[in-house]
C-alpha cells in the first residue's frame, strides 16, 4: 500500500469533520436482535447502548431462568451484529477509497 502523507495531510481536517458527523449518525442507527423466535428481542444503537429489552410473557419460566438469559445474550449479540454491519457501511463511506481498512477507536467492529 502507497499512502502519500501530503495527501492525508491535506485531507485531516476533512476527516475530522467527517468523523464528528459519523459519531452523530452512530446515535441515530439502531438495530434489534432477537432470540428464541421473537420471545427476546434487544434494540441498540450505533454507539452500542442498549436502548430497550422486551420480554414476551411466555419466556419467563422461573424455572428456567438460565434459558432467560441465554436467550437475552443471543437477542443482544444479533443485534451487535447487525450494529457492527452499519457502522462499518459508514466507516467504510467515510475513508472514502484513501486505502484505509479502518479507523481507531471502534473496539470489535472489524
Amino acid at each position: 500500500m502507497n499512502i502519500n502523507p501530503f495527501d492525508l495531510l491535506k485531507n485531516a481536517q476533512k476527516l475530522q469533520e467527517q468523523m464528528g458527523s459519523l459519531q452523530e449518525r452512530l446515535g441515530t442507527i439502531t438495530a434489534t436482535g432477537s432470540a428464541g423466535g421473537g420471545m427476546v428481542e434487544v434494540n441498540l444503537n450505533g454507539r452500542l447502548e442498549l436502548l430497550a429489552i422486551r420480554i414476551a410473557p411466555e419466556a419467563v419460566d422461573p424455572e428456567d431462568v438460565e434459558m432467560l438469559q441465554d436467550l437475552i445474550i443471543a437477542a443482544f449479540t444479533a443485534a451487535m451484529e447487525k450494529i457492527k454491519e452499519a457502522v462499518n457501511a459508514e466507516m467504510g463511506a467515510l475513508a472514502g477509497g484513501m486505502g484505509m481498512p479502518g479507523f481507531p477507536g471502534f473496539p470489535g467492529l472489524t
